[in-house]
């Protein structure tokens, strides 16, 4: 359900159909570089009911005070928002030979998830498979990422594909398409963040369930792009924890960007326009 508030009572959505918590689609994932607890606190007060999953960012965890940590955490958890450690930080792990340390660490601590990635460095399937695995049998909900960072020339559309199809099979609950923090020169994403979108409309042709994605886009544009394309229940990920509700508002066509596909007719993927559904969309 979506909270309440007197506009609604007034203004319907402009972008009927976007999904209110608990859901399984439209999610949004945000990047935490280190927030502190009062700004954790208020952005959960804030926008927790558009927030799904938080990330602390890279390897980050690993600086924080253990009372700190433990307590952001559970400011998460009471929200209903699952909380993990940056992919950067397992790929350490990995490299390190403590991978199952690792997750008994992060269970420890209060983690409710795990991302499993080779952004930095290479790891061979039974590896990857091993690591997904066990973070599932561990109680994790898996997260796993395909893509490279700085090296967006890199992308074979249809070896991209198999990998997602790879990490579903071995038990992932999404694959994250990597874009990094800065949206640049990674994924789909060339060096001044323009989406790439012969190579997305490819990569999407051999994907079974579009759903099963969370898309890294922390630019508007990306975000934009994302949600005409594939309607306003895209999965997008690294957002930062200031444009939470700027994300929600143009999910929903509260924002010229959107509202524009409405006034012309060219309404999003998966979506209907608030006056052809005589209502605000709440979902």
């Amino acid at each position: 359900m979506r909270p309440k508030n007197s506009w609604q009572e007034v203004l319907a959505f402009p972008l009927a159909g976007r999904h209110g918590k608990p859901r399984t689609t439209g999610l949004t994932m945000v990047i935490d570089k280190g927030l502190g607890l009062t700004e954790a606190r208020d952005l959960f007060d804030l926008a927790g009911d558009y927030i799904d999953f938080v990330k602390l960012g890279f390897g980050t965890s690993a600086l924080y005070d253990e009372k700190v940590l433990r307590a952001k955490i559970q400011l998460a958890r009471a929200r209903g928002i699952d909380i993990y450690p940056g992919g950067t930080f397992l790929e350490v792990a990995v490299l390190q030979g403590k991978l199952h340390t690792f997750l008994l660490t992060a269970r420890s601590l209060g983690f409710t998830a795990v991302e499993v990635s080779e952004g930095t460095i290479s790891v061979d399937d039974k590896t990857r498979r091993h690591a997904i695995a066990t973070a599932a049998d561990l109680g994790f909900k898996v997260l796993t990422e395909v893509g490279k960072k700085n090296n967006p020339h890199s992308v074979v559309p249809a070896a991209l594909a198999r990998k997602v199809k790879q990490d579903l099979a071995a038990g992932a609950h999404r694959v994250i398409i990597e874009g990094r923090d800065c949206g640049r020169a990674a994924g789909f994403f060339d060096g001044r963040g323009q989406i790439r979108r012969k190579l997305l409309q490819e990569f999407l042709g051999l994907i079974e369930n579009p759903a099963d994605l969370i898309w890294e886009a922390p630019r508007k544009e990306q975000q934009q792009h994302l949600i005409l394309l594939l309607g306003p229940n895209v999965n997008l990920g690294n957002i930062p924890p200031g444009e939470v509700l700027a994300l929600e508002a143009l999910r929903v066509g509260l924002r010229s960007d959107t509202l524009q596909a409405v006034c012309h007719g060219g309404t999003p993927a998966g979506a209907q326009s608030a006056r052809a559904l005589g209502g605000a969309g709440r979902g």
